[in-house]
């Protein structure tokens, strides 16, 4: 399985760097970790990590309200100094509920017992991304995505069915959100799907159905025409 793709959040610093050595221990995971919920929701809608580790008493936000506001493909953990609060947890389809202090053996179990429904998230998760343009959150199937094109902050979306979209996330984030078994990053500005792929070398690449070229960067080269020519091979 690749790395498992984390979110902690808790008001505590002290809370979240036991969070981040755990998962530094265990080396399969990539964890980011935020003191204020805010932030962190925010982040967790960006990015749409594999799991997300949450207190629920904090300053600012209750770990409960953000736990309501969680995409639907995030597994969730709770992790809070309050057992009074577990079965609102599971109510909210928590996994588990870690109990401060966590010993680093009950954080692994809470682990493996994660795995399992990440694993079939992951397998369904990538059929659609939802976007933002202007002020309007739009439904875009990953099948739909000609390839994508970097505007300094923004990107804009080719569709092969739909109007073409321009999103309020950049590049980098959008690839985060595609399967990255699907889609190869070619240029700073360009994200293109492989099975649209019609021919390639090592400068530019040739899309079915698209009259112009699209340039592959120096620096991404010899990665992309590897990968490429290994897929063309099999």
């Amino acid at each position: 399985m690749r790395k498992i793709k984390c979110v902690a959040i808790d008001d505590e610093p002290i809370a979240l760097l036991v969070i981040q050595q755990f998962c530094e221990r265990r080396g399969d995971m990539e964890i980011t970790t935020f003191c204020d919920p805010r932030i962190g929701l925010e982040e967790i809608m960006r990015t749409r990590p594999d799991l997300v580790f949450l207190d629920i008493e904090m300053n600012g936000l209750n770990g409960l309200d953000v736990a309501k506001a969680l995409p639907s493909e995030c597994t969730l953990i709770f992790t809070t100094a309050h057992a009074k609060y577990a079965l609102d947890g599971f109510n909210l389809d928590a996994v588990d509920f870690l109990h401060k202090p966590i010993a680093y053996e009950r954080f692994e179990r809470a682990v493996e017992k994660a795995i399992p429904h990440i694993e079939s998230l992951t397998e369904s998760r990538q059929e659609t991304i939802v976007v933002k343009q202007d002020y309007s959150s739009i439904t875009v199937p990953v099948s739909d995505i000609f390839y994508i094109e970097a505007m300094e902050n923004y990107s804009r979306i080719f569709r092969i069915d739909g109007e073409n979209i321009i999103s309020r996330l950049n590049i980098k984030a959008l690839h985060e959100m595609l399967p990255k078994n699907e889609f190869l990053r070619i240029h700073r500005s360009f994200l293109i799907p492989i099975n649209k792929v019609s021919r390639f070398s090592k400068q530019e690449i040739h899309l079915q159905g698209l009259e112009r070229t699209i340039p592959i960067g120096r620096s991404y080269a010899k990665d992309i025409y590897e990968i490429l020519s290994q897929k063309r091979g099999k």
